[in-house]
């Protein structure tokens, strides 16, 4: 069994450091939200899965497998580029969107779901079609085409007339912002979600389409059959009642644009998605344990058995002296990470032993260690070796 210095697994942190991974643990949990709402959540975990093949590949020292897959991280990026553009463009525009000073947007009243609830409760009873979008923080502009400016305030019979089928642009979308309709007639883009969108109409296609693309909450009533369906955070749903519809809007509401009383550090932040905010802490953590303290500089020393290879097949060995030697390596840390010292050898050919030869060299060539350590230190650099002849065999058939 091998010998070895003790790596300290509890490397000291800085202060500086801990802010370093908190930052990164909210850069990871704004990329794991965004995957979950997008298309690239499967690509994600297809990720993972191959980077978790890799490590015990690298543990298990397979090393062909390790090598197919260090070419296959080499052009992650370029492959991330090019099949996620749209995704990725909505990543950055949403970090510019909350890294800039942005004025409080004022919280919106009670009854701006009020209204909401009644007029689309009004015309989900006459099967008159409509689709509404709630201005969330995202951008919206870019995914917006055509339509109307309007400067009117929110209220029930602007709305009706706007979705009359007799007007003019009742086949396209109402923005409310700010308890004021802000355009209509507006496109919106399809989404190609063909599962969500069996056996509903081109509202809910558009209503789905913004949903992935932006954090805004779109609203649709079914002409053909008069019910109510909510798009948010790339899902479709369809509402069972007038009061769930409510507290989707409140909800959405408060989320969106909290009540200045309202603390930022509450216990509620702790509640949204505790499980993706607990994922990225503790993958932030790996990441600093991996790349900070672990690409650092350590020496360790193994004590490391010696094995003989092509050992003639009449002799015997009966003693080896020494039979193991101190090695040192010099590598990063992370190196020793998933080091398994057990399968470290020194392994002497000892074909040349019936020639009379009884000392041997240690040197580099006759140790197999990984190739990111460098070999510091071997000692002994030589050992004797006792063999004996085995006796042949006496045949008893002879007479």
């Amino acid at each position: 069994m091998n010998d070895s210095t003790i790596i300290n697994p509890f490397p000291t942190i800085t202060f500086a450091e801990v802010v370093d991974i908190i930052f990164v643990a909210v850069l990871l949990y704004t990329a794991i939200v965004w995957a979950r709402q997008t298309r690239a959540a499967f690509v994600v975990r297809g990720i993972l899965i191959l980077g978790g093949i890799y490590i015990i590949a690298r543990y298990l020292d397979l090393q062909m497998t390790a090598w197919v897959f260090q070419g296959f991280f080499a052009i992650f990026l370029i492959m991330i580029v090019v099949i996620f553009q749209e995704e990725l463009r909505q990543f950055f525009e949403r970090i510019a969107v909350w890294s800039l000073a942005r004025k409080r947007v004022p919280a919106l009243g009670s009854h701006t779901s009020d209204i909401l609830v009644r007029t689309l409760s009004d015309l989900a009873k006459e099967h008159v079609g409509a689709l509404m979008v709630i201005r969330g923080n995202d951008p919206l502009e870019r995914h917006i085409t055509g339509g109307i400016p309007l400067d009117g305030k929110l209220s029930g019979p602007l709305l009706k007339s706007i979705f009359d089928p007799h007007s003019p642009g009742h086949d396209g979308a109402v923005l409310v912002e700010q308890d004021c309709m802000t355009r209509f007639a507006a496109h919106l883009p399809l989404s190609k979600n063909l599962t969500q969108l069996s056996n509903v109409g081109t509202r809910h296609s558009a209503a789905l389409g913004l949903a992935e693309l932006t954090d805004a909450l779109c609203i649709v009533v079914s002409e053909e059959r008069g019910t109510i369906s909510f798009a948010r955070d790339g899902k479709l749903r369809e509402v069972e009642n007038l009061q769930q519809l409510g507290a989707v809007i409140d909800s959405f509401l408060r989320t969106k644009f909290p009540s200045a009383q309202q603390s930022n550090l509450s216990l509620q932040f702790f509640r949204e998605n505790w499980i993706a905010k607990a994922i990225s802490l503790s993958l932030a953590i790996g990441f600093w344990y991996i790349f900070v303290p672990g690409s650092k500089t350590v020496q360790v020393s193994y004590r490391i058995p010696v094995s003989v290879e092509n050992l003639p097949a009449d002799l015997r060995v009966e003693d080896i002296e020494p039979p193991m030697v101190n090695a040192t390596f010099s590598g990063p840390r992370r190196a020793f990470y998933l080091f398994d010292a057990r399968k470290i050898r020194v392994a002497i050919d000892v074909s040349m032993a019936e020639l009379g030869r009884r000392t041997f060299n240690i040197s580099e060539q006759n140790i197999r260690y990984p190739k990111e350590l460098t070999l510091q230190e071997l000692n002994p650099s030589t050992l004797r070796l006792s063999v004996k002849k085995i006796p042949a065999a006496v045949d008893t058939n002879r007479g």
